[in-house]
């Protein structure tokens, strides 16, 4: 035990936290300089702009019939995909995580697929099946049913980006968490649906509502893909992305920058949202494994 204590502290393995403080501080400042120039700086920047001409330039701007009609769609096309996303992520994360299947692991990269193709690849699909010469836009005319430059078509598109949020999150969760619970419940007599809604569901409470933060972050500004599908019919069709876009190509700087800044308050509420229930769930972990809490 001596020869084991006389070692030479130089020889023994270093902790994740004996590195030197010149290469500590190197990295620190590396990562604030990253976030300060693509994240601190381009976010000042919308805000400063939005206000440069005073706050009367500002609420004139986003008070506008457009901007107004943009940020009432935009809260529509989110009110209906995120929902939707949310019962679909259910659904498919008990079936990943809790059952066995012919086809799961190809379930599972069709989850990804919107993540490796690009929205505006999507969006064209999207106009060549509901389109008015696509491979429904004749049965869709006869019905007087519009979907390409409509509403639906927008909702259709922000539902295909968006769908990988929840499911992701849920199926992560639950694959994690085994059947163990479930298969108590069942033995002790309760029903399929009542398992689901009291003891599966509740365990993943956390993970739904961090999937549904992306999911709704990702809906309000989904840009190419509603881009495609819209038409950009000012006052019907435009969501608030494709508002600061027309704004901006118009050089009506102050209009775009204010629209933006409604974006970006969303992308900063988002974050606050995010990092809420992330400390929430590492409190969950810690507390379940018994290893004390971190500073907040």
């Amino acid at each position: 035990m001596a020869k084991i204590a006389s070692i030479p502290k130089i020889l023994r393995a270093p902790g994740p936290l004996e590195e030197p403080p010149a290469v500590r501080w190197l990295l620190i400042a590396t990562t604030l300089a990253f976030l300060g120039l693509f994240l601190f700086v381009p976010l000042a920047a919308v805000f400063f702009e939005a206000f440069r001409k005073g706050v009367g330039a500002f609420w004139t701007a986003v008070t506008r019939p457009e901007t107004l009609s943009a940020v009432r769609l935009t809260l529509l096309v989110t009110a209906i995909a995120v929902p939707l996303n949310a019962a679909f992520g259910l659904v498919a994360a008990w079936s990943i995580g809790k059952f066995q299947f012919p086809g799961k692991r190809l379930l599972i990269t069709l989850i990804d697929l919107p993540l490796s193709v690009s929205p505006i690849i999507s969006g064209l699909v999207f106009v060549l099946v509901f389109g008015a010469r696509g491979w429904l836009g004749p049965w869709l005319s006869d019905h007087e049913i519009k979907v390409i430059f409509a509403t639906p078509g927008l909702v259709i598109a922000t539902v295909f980006v968006t769908f990988p949020y929840v499911a992701r999150e849920l199926v992560a969760h639950l694959d994690e968490q085994g059947t163990d619970a479930e298969q108590a419940s069942l033995s002790l007599g309760a029903s399929g649906w009542s398992t689901f809604w009291r003891v599966t569901l509740p365990s993943a409470k956390w993970a739904l509502l961090y999937g549904l933060v992306l999911c709704n972050a990702r809906a309000m500004g989904e840009f190419g893909a509603v881009s495609v599908v819209s038409g950009h019919i000012r006052g019907e069709t435009n969501t608030l992305p494709l508002e600061v876009e027309i704004l901006y190509n118009e050089y009506d700087f102050v209009g775009a920058f204010a629209a933006a800044s409604l974006l970006a308050l969303l992308a900063v509420v988002t974050l606050f949202v995010k990092s809420i229930v992330e400390r929430h769930e590492e409190r969950l972990l810690a507390r379940g494994s018994g290893i004390p809490e971190g500073p907040r």
